[in-house]
Formats: C-alpha cells, structure tokens, sequence
C-alpha cells in the first residue's frame, strides 16, 4: 500500500502561468492553485470559500507543466506537504508551505 503519512491530493486551477527555472539538466516548476467549496451560511446565503496552494514540482513533470500548463487550467495533483521558512535579504524570517507533486494529471482548460 502507498504511504499514507504525508499524502495530498488537490483538484483546482492554475493562478498564473507556472515559474519554471533550471538547475543543470532539471528544472523545477511553481506555480499556485486555487480550490473552492460550498457553503451555506446561517443565513441560507450562498459562501464561495477559496484557499490558495503553492505547488511545486521537479524534473520532467516541472517539463510537461512548462510546456502544457496555463492560467485557468484545472488540474489533479498528488505530493507530501512541505513546511520551509527562510530568511529574507532584510533579515525576516519567512514561513512556506508547499505541495511538492509527484504526479500531475491535466483535466481541461478553463471555460469561456
């Protein structure tokens, strides 16, 4: 059975065209999505609620999202949760967490 400890899986769209940059032969690939639910709230009314996931992905995966992602496209990613900071040029200290995908699946572009 595949782990289960640190597993995410996601459905959502792009909110940008991915970041892609190169180190020697592999590349890495970011890019945020966005997943909404819905809700009623207290007073029957309808609650759009959208959170926002920083994806990561490496080597030939972050090639296919180079090459065939885009803006608005809905896609299916799996990866392990991913906690970081890091320190700014002005000495802040900086709190991240990621997706790091390990397997992508494309479902459409966005709807006109």
């Amino acid at each position: 059975m595949k782990s289960l400890r640190n597993s995410v899986q996601l459905i959502g769209r792009l909110g940008k065209d991915p970041d892609v940059k190169s180190f020697g032969k592999s590349k890495k690939a970011s890019f945020s999505i966005a997943t909404t639910d819905t809700y009623k709230n207290a007073k029957g009314e309808k609650v759009d609620d959208t959170q926002w996931h920083n994806i990561v992905i490496w080597g030939s995966l972050a090639e296919v999202a180079e090459k065939y992602l885009k803006k608005g496209n809905e896609v299916c990613v799996e990866g392990k949760l991913v906690h970081r900071d890091y320190e700014t040029d002005k000495g802040e200290k900086r709190y991240v967490t990621e997706i790091n995908v390990n397997d992508l699946l494309m479902l459409g572009s966005k709807q006109k």
